[in-house]
């Protein structure tokens, strides 16, 4: 098989694999090579993508590639969005968020018990936007869900990881949940 066909079932295998995309090993398993060939097709396809100036770019998020917009065609990309997975966070979905972010897994009554207030409206907007899940659940009495952060979390923040969050301050302890949420965002815009 050439390097073109080993291109070509790469972009074949992206694009079904939709958001959850594949690895290097899983692409290496499927296509039957070396996980270094699948690495240098892997680099090939995305420099020919860059150098045609295509639509679509393939990126890695949380160790997974698959396909993603160009960040420069976001305003016409936009303009399409009205759906209401795309509409803005209330502050409270932002602290919430800030705390699951740092804290998970970590359960809703946690939550509540960081911001001083009940947060299961704000769980339910972040779970409906995908960008918390639940990630399990505590053992013993009651089985509270455990909440996380999806991999629609690290690609709205442009991070590969979580371990790319931008770090808090020693003194947080004392800080109100406020400032913890608002230096992420901000951190966050920041680096963006």
């Amino acid at each position: 098989m050439t390097k073109n066909e080993m291109k070509a079932i790469v972009e074949g295998l992206l694009f079904v694999a939709g958001d959850e995309g594949m690895t290097y090993e899983q692409l290496a398993e499927v296509i039957e090579v070396e996980v270094d060939t699948v690495k240098d097709v892997m680099s090939d396809l995305q420099a020919s993508m860059e150098d045609t100036v295509r639509g679509l770019q393939i990126v890695e998020v949380g160790g997974s590639f698959r396909f993603q917009t160009r960040a420069d065609h976001a305003p016409f990309i936009k303009k399409l969005a009205t759906s209401p997975l795309h509409s803005g966070l209330s502050q409270a979905a932002l602290e919430t968020l800030a705390i699951v972010a740092y804290k998970q897994p970590i359960t809703r009554a946690e939550i509540d018990e960081i911001r001083g207030v009940k947060s299961e409206r704000a769980l339910q907007s972040l779970t409906s936007k995908l960008l918390i899940k639940e990630v399990g659940r505590v053992a013993g009495t009651g089985r509270p869900i455990l909440y996380g952060t999806t991999p629609q979390f690290l690609d709205h923040f442009g991070l590969k990881h979580l371990d790319e969050l931008p770090p808090l301050p020693e003194d947080i302890e004392d800080d109100p949940i406020e400032d913890e949420a608002d230096l992420f965002f901000k951190n966050m815009e920041e680096g963006l």
